[in-house]
This record gives structure tokens, sequence and C-alpha cells, in this order.
């Protein structure tokens, strides 16, 4: 289902809590919005509509790739980029990393581990920082 997009930065600003297996349909949710928008957007975390739950997902491929309760756990190749937000107006700029290692679960809720590189890598720092409360 496409849920309206979250614009409240009191309620973006706030971290958001581990995702379960009964939020599975929050991750199937926050894909049709991606879709939805893919005009204007490359990502999204759970809080940008409406649930503050550890879900993310990107579309640097071929088809949206879900990242339950992510966390990045090593970051090499710091650079400043400009990023644009669907829930926040205008542009800001911000340190992201070329290469990073995230551990997550996938929509079945099994453990994995990735390795990314260049703008997929910066949009998962993006939506982790979304996951976080941290505003961009």
């Amino acid at each position: 289902m496409i849920r309206p997009i979250m614009h409240d930065p009191l309620f973006l600003s706030q971290p958001s809590a581990p995702a379960t297996a009964a939020d599975k349909q929050v991750a199937i949710d926050l894909v049709d919005t991606l879709r939805a928008n893919a005009e204007h957007c490359v990502g999204m975390a759970a809080n940008m509509i409406g649930v503050r739950k550890r879900i993310i997902v990107i579309n640097a491929g071929f088809m949206p790739m879900v990242l339950v309760n992510p966390v990045i756990t090593k970051k090499s190749g710091a650079y400043e980029a400009e990023e644009g937000c669907l829930s926040l107006a205008g542009v800001r700029k911000t340190t992201r990393y070329q290469e990073i290692d995230v551990s997550f679960q996938d929509m079945d809720f099994k453990p994995r581990q990735q390795h990314f590189s260049g703008y997929a890598a910066q949009i998962i720092q993006h939506e982790v920082d979304h996951c976080e409360g941290i505003l961009i």
C-alpha cells in the first residue's frame, strides 16, 4: 500500500525502534511507496511513511532492496556530498563514505552482511541516518 510521506521534522528526528517479523507489512508498504515516488526518490526509511521502525529500502539497481535493522559496521573514503530528501525541502551538505559494510536482515528476517560502494552506499547512509533520527 502506498502511504503518505511524513514531513514533520519533530517526528523524523526521533530514533526508530528495531523492527520485528510483525513489521513485514511496513517493509512492503515502504517498497510500494518508494516505487510510487521513484521519479523523485531513490531510498526511504520507515519513518518517512510515519512508522518509527528500523527498515529502509533503496533503489540502486534493477529492483528495490529492503534492509531491516541495518547497522553500518565499517566505512572508509570520506567525502562531502549534497543531498535532498523527499521528507524535507532543500539540499544540505553532509559527510558520506565511498565504501561501507552493513549488517542487516532481509525481508525474511534472515541475517545478512554486505559491502556497498558508491551511490548505493550513499543512499544507505542517508536512510540509516533517518533511522537514527538524523535529518539531512
